[in-house]
């Protein structure tokens, strides 16, 4: 099933498909190397929202048309450079477009998949940091262009890079705006798995659509014991679990799987018995 948004040029700014219990949102202004203005963001934060009352999406995956990714922000948005945007532009058109939607999708229960097709630089880095798993293509690449412009990294960068890297690399990568390839990418641990571009999408859509066939409620509670874990103690991440897993324990999917270990079959998590 596939849908189209539109912003008000009627600019098909976001195209959305739904197969297999997988929904690809696709950023879709591939002339700008998909640079988000406001209609995409406003368009995306709206998409990721209803996935997440959609009890048919079990997994997201965001990607981009053309050969990027995202390259940040559309810089023409803000002023040109006889007008440069003051310190309270900028961070009330980050709380207006970027910082809803990295909250979204980290709210969101369903694994959340950045699928890394081309180039993510600027804020289009920390889209392709922000997923719950990053798949890269072997035409991707990550740059923390900000210092170029003499800017610090936004979009939640400043959080998400440090804890995959390490701050010391994290503060190289964002002070000489290095641009990183998949290889190294894999290396660092900015993404799970490299495939080729020719096959990307295709790949992509089976690994997501293997993620679907796991326990959804399972992981939308995994996916909160992470987050507990990531700004806690040992000791509330111990407590966390024991809670969460109660949840877990009381769920079909857990009668299920225990049912066909006893069985010794697969468990089927798509069909509630």
């Amino acid at each position: 099933m596939s849908q189209p948004s539109a912003d008000a040029g009627h600019e098909t700014v976001l195209l959305q498909n739904l197969q297999n219990g997988v929904l690809t949102l696709t950023m879709n202004r591939p002339d700008s190397l998909n640079s988000a203005n406001d209609a995409l963001l406003l368009t995306l934060l709206g998409a990721v929202q209803a996935a997440g009352q959609n009890p048919q999406v079990r997994v997201v995956v965001l990607t981009g048309a053309g050969r990027g990714f995202c390259a940040g922000a559309d810089l023409g948005l803000m002023g040109s450079p006889d007008s440069v945007p003051s310190p309270t532009r900028f961070s009330e058109h980050l709380e207006h477009t970027f910082n809803p939607v990295i909250r979204a999708i980290r709210a969101l229960p369903q694994p959340f998949i950045s699928a890394v097709n081309g180039v993510a630089a600027g804020a289009g880095a920390s889209l392709a940091l922000v997923g719950d798993l990053r798949l890269w293509s072997s035409s991707a690449s990550f740059v923390q262009v900000f210092s170029n412009i003499g800017l610090i990294p936004d979009a939640g960068s400043s959080w998400m890079l440090p804890r995959l890297v390490g701050p010391h690399r994290a503060f190289e990568l964002m002070a000489f705006a290095e641009k990183v390839g998949p290889e190294d990418a894999l290396r660092l641990g900015l993404c799970e798995q490299v495939y080729p571009a020719e096959t990307f999408a295709a790949q992509v859509q089976a690994y997501a659509e293997r993620l679907a066939a796991r326990p959804a409620a399972a992981l939308a509670l995994t996916k909160q014991a992470i987050g507990a874990a990531m700004s806690g103690t040992l000791n509330d991440a111990l407590l966390s679990e024991a809670a969460l897993q109660d949840q877990a324990g009381a769920s079909w999917e857990h009668r299920e799987g225990v049912q066909a270990f006893m069985e010794k079959r697969r468990p089927d998590f798509l069909n509630r018995k």
